[in-house]
C-alpha cells in the first residue's frame, strides 16, 4: 500500500514533531486540533525548525520551502481524516478518549486508511476493537523532540497485519527514523524500561542518596545516558510519566508502584517544563535545581 497523504491529530509537542517529519519525509500532511491557538502555535515551530535545520545545514532550502508548501492546519477532526491514507493520533493518554477516537476514525476516514496511535504504553488492541479495521490499526511511538529522536517503535497489536507493519515500516523510513516492531505489551520496549529507571531515580532521590543533578549526572557519564531520568522526566512531564507508571503498576505488579515523591510533585502541580516546575526549576533560571 503506497502512502500519499497523512493526518496528525493533536497539536502538542508529539503531534506537531509528527507534522514535520511527515511533510519533511515528503508526504502531503494535515495537522488537525480544536484549538486554533495550538495550531498556530504548531505552524511556527515547525517553520522554525525548518529554518533551523537550513542554518546547521541539515535541510535544504528547497526541502524546507517543499515541507512547509504541503503541511496545512484545520480544526475540523472530518477534514482531516475524509483522505488520508494514514491517520496519527497524538491526543492526550486516556484509553477511553482513544478508543472513542478510533470509533469515530473508522466511519470518516477511507476504507483503506490505516490509523496509528502515538501512545507510549495503551493497548493498541483496545483501540483497534473500537473499529472494523483491526489489521489496519498500529502503534507509532514516536519520541520526543521527533526531529531529532532516531527511534521508532511500531507496535503490532494482536490482528495487525503484515501489510500494515511493512508499510509503517516505510513510512518511518522516509521520516528518517530507525524502525523496531513490538509485539503489544504494556509499556512496550522503551517506555517499560524509562518508566523503572525513572521511578527508581525518585525513590534514590526520595532516600537522599543523592541529588537530582548529580543523579542525572552520574547516568550520563556511567550509563552513557543521553539526559539524566530527572532531566528526561521533566521534558516529558511528570503526569504523563505517573499515568503510565500508574497503568504498569496495574498491569505488570508491583514493581511498577509509583514512589509516592513524584506523586506528591505531580499533586503539587510540579510537571515539568510544561508548567515552569518539576524536578528542576525553569523559571527564571532553568538550570537551578528544585529543593
Amino acid at each position: 500500500m503506497s502512502i500519499h497523504n497523512i493526518a496528525v491529530l493533536g497539536a502538542g509537542i508529539m503531534g506537531r514533531g509528527i507534522a514535520y517529519v511527515a511533510a519533511l519525509g515528503g508526504y502531503t500532511t494535515v495537522l488537525q486540533d480544536t484549538s486554533r491557538e495550538a495550531l498556530e502555535n504548531a505552524a511556527n515551530e515547525v517553520s522554525a525548525t525548518l529554518e533551523k535545520g537550513v542554518t546547521v545545514g541539515k535541510v535544504s532550502d528547497s526541502e524546507a520551502l517543499e515541507a512547509r508548501k504541503r503541511l496545512r492546519t484545520v480544526a475540523s477532526l472530518d477534514d482531516a481524516a475524509s483522505h488520508a491514507d494514514l491517520v496519527i493520533e497524538a491526543v492526550p493518554e486516556r484509553i477511553e478518549l482513544k478508543v472513542e477516537l478510533f470509533a469515530h476514525l473508522d466511519r470518516v476516514a477511507p476504507e483503506h486508511a490505516i490509523l496509528a496511535s502515538n501512545t507510549s504504553s495503551l493497548s493498541i488492541t483496545e483501540m483497534a476493537a473500537a473499529t472494523r479495521r483491526a489489521p489496519q490499526v498500529v502503534g507509532l511511538h514516536f519520541f520526543n523532540p521527533v526531529h531529532r529522536m532516531r527511534l521508532l517503535e511500531i507496535v503490532r497489536a494482536l490482528e495487525t497485519s503484515d501489510r500494515t507493519l511493512e508499510t509503517c515500516h516505510e513510512v518511518g523510513q522516509r521520516m528518517g527514523k530507525e524502525c523496531v516492531v513490538v509485539r503489544e505489551s504494556p509499556g512496550f520496549v522503551t517506555s517499560r524500561i524509562n518508566a523503572m529507571i525513572g521511578n527508581e531515580a525518585f525513590y534514590m532521590l526520595q532516600e537522599g542518596v543523592a541529588s537530582a543533578a548529580d543523579i542525572d549526572k552520574a547516568l550520563k557519564l556511567g550509563l552513557n545516558h543521553p539526559m539524566g531520568p530527572f532531566e528526561l522526566v521533566d521534558l516529558v512531564g511528570l503526569d504523563t510519566r505517573l499515568s503510565i507508571l500508574r497503568f504498569l503498576h496495574r498491569t505488570l505488579g508491583e514493581k511498577f508502584r509509583p514512589c509516592p515523591l513524584i506523586e506528591q510533585y505531580v499533586a503539587a502541580g510540579r510537571l515539568g517544563r510544561k508548567s515552569g516546575r518539576g524536578v528542576y526549576d525553569y523559571a527564571p533560571v532553568e538550570t537551578s535545581v528544585a529543593s
